[in-house]
């Protein structure tokens, strides 16, 4: 018998991100704030797109940003800065609305960069709050986003000749193969989305006429 163990398991909670990067503009008391909004699936992610669109606004008076990289309430990768504003003026009043949405509309894998081109007229530590929450808002209000799908580790032991059989029913059901070996059965390890979990498993025991199962993580 083949088993799983708990420590397997890779599992997520269905959650939102970005489909692609957009870039919105305001003016708030002669003061533009350009705002670009785009996907972090990790630190390194989110790091890379700060360092972009920093270098795209050299001459912005501010690059403030703030980012929540990977799953919306689990990840404890998340960060800010102010990028020379006051002190808590813009990047965490940012994190805010990013966290807001996190929790409340599960939007993750997140990062923003507004960038400020300063118009004389000083705004004040409310006007700032107040500016770059809103500027992170309006990006949201235009941002496409798309679904991560949650899934499931598995593991499949098959005879050879039944390979071609098994990819086909994993490929309709959009399962991911993240590991494929050979000893004296052939062994894939999956990514199954949890939706169709039971359902992939009753299809493949019967068109397999019981010779193939699909192994899910055992929980101790």
């Amino acid at each position: 018998m083949h088993e799983m163990n708990s420590d397997d398991d890779i599992t997520s909670v269905d959650y939102m991100v970005p489909k692609k990067s957009i870039c919105v503009e305001q003016e708030i008391k002669r003061s533009r704030f350009i705002v670009n909004i785009g996907h972090a699936e990790n630190k390194a992610d989110a790091r890379a797109f700060i360092q972009d669109i920093s270098a795209q606004y050299p001459d912005a008076r501010h690059n403030c940003w703030a980012y929540i990289a990977g799953h919306p309430t689990e990840s404890i990768e998340r960060g800010f800065s102010d990028a020379g504003e006051p002190s808590g003026t813009a990047g965490k009043p940012m994190l805010n609305v990013l966290q807001h949405k996190a929790v409340n509309e599960n939007i993750g894998e997140i990062v923003v960069v507004v960038s400020r081109y300063f118009g004389g007229i000083k705004l004040g530590a409310g006007g700032l709050v107040r500016a770059y929450s809103s500027s992170v808002q309006l990006a949201f209000d235009e941002l496409p986003l798309q679904q991560v799908i949650a899934t499931t580790a598995a593991e499949i032991y098959f005879p050879y000749a039944l390979e071609s059989q098994i990819r086909h029913w994993l490929d309709i059901y959009h399962v991911e193969i993240c590991n494929l070996s050979y000893e004296e059965q052939a062994k894939m390890t999956l990514l199954v989305p949890l939706n169709i979990k039971n359902d992939l498993k009753s299809i493949i025991y019967d068109k397999t006429q019981g010779k193939v199962n699909i192994i899910y993580p055992t929980h101790k």
